[in-house]
């Protein structure tokens, strides 16, 4: 609901600011006072681009703001797919500057104008003549009847179906596509599989090999190395494990007259297992490691098949390698078992097209049920306005599984009885046209939590008996939701819960609310011109009466 609308510095305005009721509220005005000024200064707010001259004073700001109570709106799930933080009241800021550079502000967050665009389709639906022509739009069509139709939990159930749908045919492509560019390579994927499979890769082996080829070509050093260690310490006349044996048996001997020597004598002991420990691992290295011609050309060759191999697939490690082979494998299992494969996709897509089509048909079937009363509904309205022989019928013949199901689905009208109803679009006048749409509207309120609707002289074009009737029907509307109408008729201009008034003073558009006095000589004026009558202010208390 629009509560608050601020507007500065935009075209013939200079600030105006002005307060709206939560029903119907009127504005009139005599024909170029500024009311489709009004209307453009709300468009700019809502994500309409900057046509140029819009600045009434080109050294500051045009300013365009209004505040919002979107809580009955349930738009919590929209601010989150906008990255917006959401409160139950929004403000909505657009700024361009004399340069003609625009900022928009949700908030106090700067947003895109797409964004702000985005926002206002749920917030405001200014209905003009030119409008009308989302009669002829395949999804107005459709969700009017899944309002009419109570269809919404279905509708869902097969966006969600007709998504996994898409999902898996897309599945069963890409799948069909790597088949096909598989089997042309299959003889090549055989032969790398089989190369690598030959080589029995196995992770860590190289590091491993690399360390064996390392020793084996050092044997000699290695050797010479751990025997001149063990010289040193077993030696019968110089090895080191004798000399402490014996340093530690002469401090035992002296510990009864030196008891530190005792201690020492222990420490010298523990050295001595430490020595003869080493020793004893020289001694087993020695034993084992020995010059293996045969082993040392089997890791050369080892490694040189694996670094080949390496540099063949460009892997930059060993895992690497191992990688690319289970990926030619897969590849290769994968040819070899496409037929199970490629049938298992066709079984999902299969049952997700039989979903997609139980639910479309249940869709259809509850479209086809409600449409007779929602005919008869629109019918009442549209006689109720004046147009005594209209029908409107709802054309729902079945095609092909698309994304919004199997139905096509036309606007049927005809003005006159005899005479066969054909497309709506093609041969109702631009009056028709709108009093279809405000009986739509009229019907698709009473269901839906719609934005707040401004019409803007809808009702051109008629007068009497069926103005009032018109002004009935958005009553009614503004029941349910805020209207906001532009109107030149006194019928329709009595309904309203508040009354404002668009003038012209000093080349500048100004709006006012208008008293209960005023608003009877504004209508009076309506009726009779700026010559108001007795008669014309007796007429416009009785209109305003009912």
């Amino acid at each position: 609901m629009l509560t608050r609308l601020s507007v500065d510095n935009y075209a013939l305005i200079d600030h105006l600011e002005v307060e709206f009721d939560s029903r119907l509220n009127i504005i009139t005005g005599q024909t170029g006072a500024g009311k489709s000024i009004l209307l453009g200064a709300l468009s700019l707010l809502l994500g309409a681009r900057n046509e140029g001259a819009v600045i009434k004073d080109s050294s500051r700001n045009c300013v365009v703001e209004a505040e919002f109570d979107i809580e009955k709106l349930q738009l919590q799930a929209l601010f989150d797919e906008l990255d917006l933080d959401y409160e139950p009241r929004i403000v909505i800021r657009r700024i361009i500057t004399p340069a003609g550079k625009s900022r928009a502000f949700v908030g106090d967050m700067p947003v895109q104008l797409t964004t702000l665009k985005t926002l206002g389709e749920y917030l405001i639906d200014i209905h003009s003549q030119h409008r009308n022509l989302i009669l002829a739009s395949e999804q107005f069509r459709l969700e009017a009847l899944d309002t009419i139709a109570h269809c919404t939990e279905l509708r869902a159930q097969y966006n969600n179906a007709y998504a996994a749908l898409g999902k898996a045919r897309a599945a069963l492509a890409q799948a069909q596509a790597e088949i096909a560019s598989a089997r042309k390579e299959e003889e090549y994927i055989r032969y790398q599989t089989e190369e690598l499979r030959a080589a029995n890769l196995r992770s860590g082996e190289e590091a491993e090999l690399e360390a064996e080829l390392a020793t084996l070509t050092n044997v000699e050093s290695i050797t010479e190395a751990y025997g001149a260690m063990h010289q040193v310490f077993t030696d019968e006349q110089t090895g080191v494990i004798m000399q402490i044996v014996q340093r530690a048996k002469a401090l035992k001997a002296i510990s009864d007259h030196y008891a530190a020597a005792a201690d020492v004598a222990e420490r010298l002991n523990s050295v001595v297992i430490e020595l003869q420990d080493l020793d004893s691992c020289a001694e087993s290295l020695l034993e084992k490691i020995d010059s293996d011609p045969e082993r040392l050309d089997y890791v050369g060759a080892r490694l040189e098949l694996l670094y080949n191999l390496r540099r063949k697939h460009r892997a930059e490690s060993l895992e690497h390698l191992i990688e690319i082979y289970n990926s030619y494998a897969a590849q290769l299992e994968g040819i070899e078992h496409a037929d199970q494969n490629i049938a298992k996709l066709e079984g999902d897509v299969e049952s997700a097209h039989s979903r997609a089509i139980e639910l479309a048909t249940k869709i259809y079937e509850a479209h086809t049920a409600a449409t007779p009363a929602f005919e008869q509904q629109v019918d009442a309205i549209l006689h109720k306005v004046g147009m005594s022989g209209a029908q409107l019928r709802i054309g729902i013949t079945v095609g092909e599984l698309t994304a919004t199901g199997i139905e096509n689905i036309e606007f049927l009208f005809t003005a006159n009885e005899g005479i066969a109803p054909r497309a709506i679009e093609k041969i109702a006048s631009g009056g028709e046209l709108s009093r279809v749409m405000l009986a739509l509207k009229a019907i698709l309120s009473r269901t839906l939590n719609l934005p707040t609707i401004i019409f803007d002289e809808i009702d051109t074009g008629v007068s009497g008996s069926v103005a009032n009737a018109v002004g009935d029907v958005i009553a009614t509307l503004s029941s349910t939701m805020q209207v906001i109408d532009i109107t030149h008729l006194p019928q329709v201009a009595s309904k309203g819960h508040r009354h404002y008034l668009v003038y012209k003073s000093d080349s500048t558009t100004n709006m006012r609310a208008l008293t209960a006095e005023e608003r009877v000589v504004e209508i009076a004026k309506m009726l009779s011109g700026d010559s108001v009558t007795d008669a014309a202010i007796a007429q416009a208390q009785i209109l305003l009466s009912k």
